[in-house]
């Protein structure tokens, strides 16, 4: 009975402390009504990443402002709450959320027997990430995952009954794909379906991938000067994943989407020919800098050699994805240079020319296109037809910049340019719209699948 009574209290504590404060503009966009059959009514479970705070950084017509959050006892999801509610008090265009928590052991079993929305929100702790969507699915419920949606080859095949699962139960499973929404590399995408400015995607090989995407991070990240604090399990591959499984995710999802854009790809499609994987090296002053924590936890022990922390952060796969070589790394560094931050380079080798990302100091660590290695035609013959197709596309005032005598760039207005946290909001109104369908594009399921395969693979073959 105590335990009971006290589980009772914690939730009238939070929406006392998060309130329901919001606008008269906001709580007017919201127009549902509990009768409403569109209404999507969310459950986060276990957010342990701040990307699970990042979904409600808005409001959504569509969605009831009550959220329910089903989660163990920690700080993880106290720092979820007073993310929600940072939002809900922020004086320009404020939420109106109204969490509701139930902490416990059996979050996950309470969550599946009270079942109050028909939304789970993952974002979190990675290690059982396959048992939640699969036991979620089986009941009724929809899936709206961060990513990685799986970390190790053993549970691919629970990954492929949950999509078929959700198939016959009529819901969606979706993983929350931010990096589709970046304007350059929106328009890396567009301009290589240009055969006039790109040509066609060559082949590549496997020394000279035809497409390559290098991700960097760090694990110090400064916020209002202070640290962003991280949570210790974060540094435990166990629970959050490799590198290679992780952020590569994003990378794969790239090369499918810019590659082979609607197509409906297969793992039989995929070819892993190489792959390695290495550690960041973290010292115990530097992981209390990042998690507020004295001393290495005891689950951390196995990763501990001469009193430092090796983490598996770091991974690179070299594949074949449809007879095109791709080459997807990604690299954790424990802090970025002065002025720096996390960036991303994007390659893709076109028989007309190469289209760039970078996003190094010389950009001012902003992600910035090039069109590089111009062949069969004189740049400023081609600086006229990359200026014809750049008008065909909807973003207003691009503007070409000579580099040198080889090379051109696309300065892009900053009213394109969305930030990260931003992404989230559009990610999730996208899903909104194939909930109110019913149904995801026929080639986003297996793109999943496929991408999912390739990753799980590459870690698979990195260990060999």
């Amino acid at each position: 009975m105590k335990r009971s009574i006290l589980l009772l209290i914690i939730p009238a504590l939070i929406l006392a402390s998060c309130g329901t404060g919001g606008s008269k503009k906001q709580s007017e966009n919201i127009e549902l009504t509990m009768e409403n059959l569109d209404q999507v009514r969310l459950m986060t479970v276990d957010p342990g990443h701040f990307h699970a705070a990042l979904v409600q950084r808005i409001m959504y017509g569509q969605v009831d402002p009550e959220v329910h959050v089903y989660a163990p006892e920690g700080p993880d999801y106290v720092m979820h709450l007073n993310r929600i509610k940072s939002f809900n008090e922020r004086s320009v265009d404020p939420t109106s959320w109204n969490e509701i928590v139930y902490t416990g052991t059996d979050f996950f079993e309470k969550m599946l027997e009270d079942k109050p929305g028909n939304v789970v929100v993952l974002s979190g702790n990675n290690r059982k990430k396959a048992e939640y969507i699969t036991r979620s699915v089986n009941a009724g419920l929809n899936v709206f995952a961060d990513k990685p949606m799986i970390i190790s080859p053993e549970d691919f095949p629970k990954l492929e009954e949950a999509f078929k699962a959700a198939a016959e139960k009529g819901v969606l499973i979706y993983d929350i794909m931010t990096e589709r929404y970046e304007v350059t590399t929106i328009l890396q995408k567009l301009l290589s379906m240009k055969e006039d400015v790109f040509g066609k995607l060559t082949t590549g090989t496997q020394e000279e991938p035809a497409v390559t995407k290098i991700s960097v991070h760090h694990f110090l990240k400064l916020v209002a000067g202070a640290p962003n604090i991280r949570p210790g399990w974060f540094f435990d591959v166990e629970q959050q994943g490799e590198g290679i499984v992780d952020v590569t995710t994003h990378l794969v999802d790239l090369v499918q989407w810019e590659c082979f854009p609607e197509q409906i790809l297969s793992p039989s499609d995929v070819n892993v020919v190489s792959a390695k994987r290495w550690p960041t090296v973290i010292s115990k002053e530097e992981f209390k800098a990042v998690t507020n924590i004295e001393e290495f936890p005891d689950f951390l022990q196995k990763d501990i050699k001469d009193s430092k922390l090796y983490v598996y952060a770091n991974g690179e796969i070299v594949y074949q994805i449809k007879g095109v070589w791709a080459k997807v790394s990604v690299t954790w560094n424990y802090q970025p240079p002065i002025g720096g931050g996390d960036t991303h380079f994007s390659m893709m080798h076109g028989t007309k020319c190469d289209l760039v990302i970078k996003q190094g100091a010389d950009e001012k660590f902003k992600p910035t296109l090039y069109v590089e290695n111009v062949k069969g035609a004189t740049l400023k013959d081609f600086t006229i037809t990359l200026r014809n197709a750049l008008t065909s596309l909807p973003y207003d005032s691009l503007i070409i910049e000579p580099v040198g005598k080889t090379a051109l760039k696309i300065n892009v207005l900053n009213k394109y340019r969305v930030s990260h946290e931003e992404h989230f909001g559009q990610v999730t109104a996208r899903f909104l719209e194939y909930m109110k369908e019913g149904k995801l594009p026929e080639w986003e399921v297996p793109g999943m699948i496929t991408k999912y395969y390739t990753t799980t693979s590459g870690l698979k073959k990195a260990r060999e």
